[in-house]
């Protein structure tokens, strides 16, 4: 989500052999990912599980992108979850606290009941800011 440069051009270079000549530019921003992941994940979990709702997630904020990483679509042309971690929902922000605040608000607008995902990512980088703003 960060990057800002052409991807398509990045990795036509790097088949020509020539990232040496690549400079990259980054956002400034910060950004966050959340995976949901199929219930059991990492044990045994069930495949086929339908999942809604990904336009309306994505419309939380501008921000926000979901990537697919275990989906497909069923014969009836339902998105389904095929894999253990299925979509990283990806947000930027001004700051952490921002990006996270819009990945969560996505990942809520998901409907999955099959699907699971966990409330305390970036924790550690929110803790970490908030004790550097009180020194």
């Amino acid at each position: 989500m960060r990057l800002e440069s052409d991807l398509a051009q990045v990795l036509l270079s790097a088949c020509r052999g020539g990232l040496s000549n690549v400079s990259l530019t980054w956002s400034p921003e910060m950004a966050m990912v959340v995976v949901m992941a199929s219930q059991g994940y990492p044990g045994s979990y069930k495949k086929g599980t339908v999942i809604k709702n990904l336009d309306k997630a994505e419309q939380v904020s501008p921000f926000v992108k979901i990537f697919h990483a275990g989906t497909a679509l069923d014969e009836d042309g339902n998105l389904v979850a095929v894999g253990g971690r299925v979509l990283g929902v990806t947000a930027k922000g001004k700051d952490i606290e921002e990006a996270r605040a819009r990945a969560y608000d996505a990942v809520d607008a998901v409907d999955w009941p099959e699907g699971f995902f966990r409330r305390d990512i970036g924790w550690r980088a929110l803790r970490h800011k908030q004790v550097a703003n009180c020194l």
